[in-house]
């Protein structure tokens, strides 16, 4: 049975990670007992890094049982701090060294897929910017169980803090308003500065304006310059009839995006493969994206294995105007890369577009003409969009974009 004195944190015999036991104690100082998969190498060092986050949260007395699988210092660290706060209050956190310096975060950018790592796994998150997805999500909602909420939040602030995500944007899902957890979320996420919140379970333009107020506070109280984004999740039918109020609610939306799997439980059917259950709602979510002016985002497609299925979920998903795509396993990244990278063939329609559109200006029209088809600003709006993905993707290697 374990005592009030007495607390558990970590995952025990995951690879990268850590299981502790802390007994706090009135006197005699700290003792660190390590057993570790690399414990010939960096035992002692494993001891010392603990003993010093337990004197850095205020602890003098205590001793700590450590069964190691390979965990980093940060992970040492977000583990040993979870296990304090379980049994006292801490008044200043323990933050690993911040060695990583991001620019400010980008409203418009590349969002074709948005990865899904669950926020209590350090394995896999450390290397999450190896894979290749445009953004990156940090879980803390459906993946986390409510036991260990408190345990991920500080491991993915510790993350955030210490690992290089390349190029990709670093989103962190938080909890819904609604539960206990999400301003926790919060005030310990926002200070390290990811580049986006993903809001889940949003049903009116307060889940969001609330959000951003909250991320007013932080931001002011921690001297943050650059706004956080935010990525409001619509999963139910309610919050599918106020997509346009939700992606309007604050100057922080970059986007707006589907979650086929609650939606699906929200209206009472079953999911299929070919989504015809969602079209309506996925098009409702994409107006009022599109009439915002932010980014709309499909769903997750939930068989990674399905790479044929995948695909033409995608192509589906581009045609009714996303512009990107939720992914649950690093193999789905490249095929739906694929699928919203423009061919050559409609790079140099597109080119052809522009010049011809941009030669009738010249000489006094709106209107043009490609072998025997009509060209005038609505088609001009869609090469030039092209035109610029083609760029952002680096595929325009002679000219530079038209834009």
């Amino acid at each position: 049975m374990v005592s009030k004195n007495e607390a558990r944190a970590g995952r025990d015999e995951k690879k990268g990670d850590l299981s502790i036991i802390l007994k706090l104690k009135e006197r005699g100082g700290i003792s660190v007992n390590v057993d570790s998969t690399v414990g010939d190498l960096f035992g002692a060092k494993i001891a010392e890094r603990v003993e010093k986050t337990l004197i850095n949260l205020g602890v003098g007395d205590a001793e700590i049982e450590v069964a190691d699988m390979g965990a980093l210092d940060y992970v040492i660290q977000a583990r040993v701090e979870t296990a304090v706060r379980r049994l006292k209050e801490v008044e200043k956190s323990d933050l690993p060294k911040n060695t990583i310096k991001y620019g400010p975060p980008v409203r418009d950018r590349l969002r074709r897929t948005r990865l899904y790592m669950p926020g209590n796994n350090p394995d896999l998150m450390r290397n999450g910017g190896l894979y290749g997805a445009d953004c990156l999500i940090l879980d803390l909602e459906d993946s986390v169980s409510p036991i260990e909420k408190d345990s991920a939040r500080i491991l993915v602030r510790n993350t955030l803090h210490t690992i290089d995500f390349g190029a990709a944007e670093r989103i962190v899902r938080i909890n819904p308003l609604s539960t206990p957890y999400s301003r926790e979320d919060l005030e310990m996420i926002v200070p390290v500065r990811p580049d986006t919140i993903l809001i889940p379970k949003c049903e009116t333009a307060s889940d969001v304006a609330d959000v951003a107020a909250i991320i007013d506070r932080i931001e002011q109280e921690n001297g943050i310059k650059e706004k956080t984004l935010l990525m409001p999740l619509i999963e139910t039918a309610k919050g599918i009839l106020n997509a346009f109020e939700i992606a309007s609610a604050s100057d922080r939306n970059v986007a707006l995006c589907f979650g086929a799997e609650d939606f699906t439980a929200d209206i009472g059917v079953e999911r299929t493969r070919e989504g015809a259950e969602t079209f309506v709602a996925r098009s409702l979510l994409v107006l009022g994206a599109k009439a915002a002016r932010v980014q709309a985002i499909d769903t997750v497609f939930s068989d990674f294995k399905d790479e044929e299925g995948l695909v033409k979920s995608t192509e589906e998903a581009m045609a009714i105007g996303f512009e990107g795509k939720g992914v649950i396993h690093p193999s789905q990244i490249d095929p739906v890369h694929r699928v919203f990278t423009p061919t050559k063939e409609r790079i140099e329609y597109a080119r052809k577009v522009v010049a011809a559109i941009e030669s009738a200006r010249e000489k006094g029209s709106g209107v043009a003409s490609i072998g025997s088809k009509m060209v005038d600003a609505p088609i001009e709006i869609r090469a030039r969009k092209i035109l610029r993905l083609a760029g952002a993707l680096g595929l325009l290697d002679d000219d530079p974009p038209v834009v």
